[in-house]
């Protein structure tokens, strides 16, 4: 650990061996400082489909008057619109690896920007219910594919120093994105608000026109002159590079003799670590609550004795996003696990208070008691996992899995998260009906179960190279490769 710290406590980019002096210094900060510009406008590029994917998600919320009204839906009906863009997730989840690998990053960025802006067209265009739910259904494999290569794609361009807070403004765009789409729904129709899910899509195939490709992409599949320059692009004209380069292409050498990757080749030896840590936490992360917390907010918070949802729901926005936001600043200073666990812990919290609001409400324990227990434990959860479980898990997918594996792993690790979300907001009603604060406290068990699963199984990655990451997880990948 102490090796490590030191390591993350080294200038983020290395000068090039004999810059001395004041010009060579002014020098060097001048082509720090672009390789910085150049690091962030590739990721605010990235980041435009984690906003469009948020607008996605929080769309269907106050859509859903002004569409079963216009278009006259039955709840059923609605209900499947709701649905739907999860099992389109779910399509898009499955070829994203593969999308991703034999085209690149920056053109699955493009497809899955072409699939959404179809399917919010369908929408606002749409007179019935089957045009409707095709335009939700081609959303859904949009932000499918969106949600494997952004968070991929941005731990493969950024310094190691600053890769993890990088990577979580993908989860700090979602929630702002979710955030936008339920206030201004509240304020303009249905098809307006299509529209405007639109825009990020455009920008970002607007900002892909002049986004350089990742340079572990173009390393692992044949660009090696390209790879080069455009890893010199982004670290900046007078940064020495030959160290980090050396390491890429020592490490991607070892691939190219061996066959290509399957989905089965994942649960070898060599790589069922990291598999059981990328699946392990989506799967956590996914049945510890969250998507019945934020889903049914609304429904709960009136269950628990609100008059209205809609209070709750904006305090639950305005704890997420600066909660979210702290997470960005936290994750490259204090690492990975410990974020992890609070995280965890928090939301452990916050799922035994909801399920105590309503054991006080079934057993009257209190004036207004089951409220405030439901408020603060919806606030302490949304906060909570903001804070960790909400983006670290991506982050985590993006920097274990080697170049040869991360295709296949990164389908079937957000196939796994797709899955769990529609699995999970499938049952809660019928959870609810079961036993209301029963299931939120198996939530609270799940929520609880991360803690040790983290503590005993994921590897802290904060300061290190993604080739230190996955050689230390695997012993085949030992050699030039040090941890």
């Amino acid at each position: 650990m102490e090796q490590e710290d030191q390591e993350a406590q080294r200038p983020l980019l290395a000068t090039a061996a004999g810059s001395s002096g004041d010009g060579h210094g002014q020098s060097a900060s001048a082509a720090s400082s672009s390789s910085i510009v150049v690091v962030v406008a590739s990721t605010a590029v990235a980041v435009a489909g984690s906003f469009e994917f948020g607008i996605s998600v929080g769309y269907s919320s106050p859509s859903q008057p002004g569409i079963m009204r216009d278009l006259d839906l039955s709840l059923a009906e609605y209900s499947v619109f709701g649905s739907i863009l999860t099992i389109g997730a779910m399509l898009g989840a499955i070829v994203s690896g593969t999308v991703a690998d034999r085209f690149g990053r920056r053109f699955a960025m493009a497809i899955s920007d072409l699939l959404c802006i179809l399917g919010y067209l369908l929408i606002t265009f749409s007179q019935n219910f089957w045009w409707l739910d095709i335009g939700r259904l081609s959303t859904g494999c949009g932000i499918g594919l969106l949600s494997y290569v952004v968070p991929v794609y941005i731990s493969e361009i950024t310094p190691k120093n600053l890769r993890g807070g990088f990577a979580t403004v993908n989860q700090f765009m979602i929630c702002c994105g979710a955030s936008l789409a339920y206030v201004l729904g509240t304020f303009i129709t249905w098809r307006a608000l299509a529209i405007i899910g639109v825009v990020p899509c455009l920008m970002q195939l607007v900002g892909l026109l002049v986004t350089p490709e990742s340079p572990r992409w173009l390393a692992r599949f044949g660009h090696p002159g390209e790879f080069e320059a455009v890893l010199q692009k982004l670290r900046g004209k007078g940064t020495d590079i030959s160290g980090e380069a050396a390491e890429i292409k020592d490490f991607t050498e070892k691939f190219q003799h061996l066959p290509k990757s399957k989905m089965l080749d994942l649960f070898q030896k060599d790589y069922i670590h990291a598999v059981t840590v990328g699946v392990g936490l989506m799967v956590l992360q996914q049945f510890g609550g969250v998507n019945a917390i934020c889903f049914y907010a609304s429904e709960i918070f009136v269950s628990a004795g609100f008059s209205s949802g809609n209070t709750g729901m904006l305090a639950m926005v305005a704890v997420q996003i600066p909660m979210t936001g702290l997470g960005v600043l936290l994750m490259d200073n204090s690492g990975r696990r410990p974020l992890l666990m609070v995280s965890a812990a928090g939301t452990c919290l916050g799922c035994l208070l909801v399920g105590l609001s309503f054991l006080a409400k079934e057993d009257h324990w209190g004036k207004d008691l089951n409220i405030w227990l439901a408020l603060a434990g919806i606030l302490i959860f949304g906060g909570s996992f903001s804070l960790g479980m909400g983006g670290i898990p991506w982050v985590i997918m993006s920097e274990i899995f080697p170049i040869n594996m991360k295709g296949a792993a990164g389908s079937l690790v957000t196939l796994v998260s797709w899955l769990g979300s529609w699995i999970v907001s499938y049952a809660f009603n019928f959870l609810l009906v079961w036993n209301s604060y029963g299931t939120f406290f198996i939530f609270a068990t799940i929520c609880g179960l991360t803690v040790v699963f983290v503590e005993r199984l994921v590897p802290e990655t904060k300061g290190r190279t993604l080739e230190e990451i996955q050689a230390s997880m695997n012993s085949s990948l030992t050699g030039p490769v040090h941890k």
